[in-house]
């Protein structure tokens, strides 16, 4: 299987969250999904809100939640930037449900004040790392 691996790097600005060779990566792009596989055509993605997946060396299929960033694909070398990526198995899902109900509330309330597109973004986030925390 060595033959069809590549490179792989996924970092946030606060840590390295994947560094090593895979078979396959997937991810949300803003233009769609896509995935990525050895000799990949050169390419800059962004990409949304959605879930990273990954099929490293073993062959083992990884799962990740991120917020969006971009991706570069190049030489057999994929690096992902963004501002957050979490494994399934390290989200909090504590937290992601009461990040969840925080976003339906400010929205069903409607306040005057309030910035609907930033409750929705906060809703969706919440809502993603919850389906990708229950893939665990």
């Amino acid at each position: 299987m060595a033959e069809k691996i590549f490179h792989l790097e996924m970092i946030t600005p606060r840590k390295v969250v994947y560094k090593g060779d895979v078979v396959s990566f997937s991810a949300p792009g803003v233009m769609g999904g896509f995935q990525v596989l050895v000799n990949h055509a050169p390419m800059f993605a962004a990409i949304e809100i959605g879930v990273i997946k990954i099929v490293d060396a073993s062959g083992k299929e990884l799962r990740f939640a991120t917020s969006g960033g971009i991706v570069e694909v190049n030489n057999n070398n994929v690096f992902v930037l963004a501002e957050t990526i979490e494994a399934a198995h390290e989200i909090d899902v504590e937290r992601a449900k009461s990040a969840r109900d925080r976003a339906q509330k400010r929205l069903h309330e409607r306040k005057p004040d309030l910035d609907a597109n930033r409750a929705q973004l906060s809703l969706a986030r919440a809502v993603n790392r919850l389906k990708v925390a229950q893939t665990v």
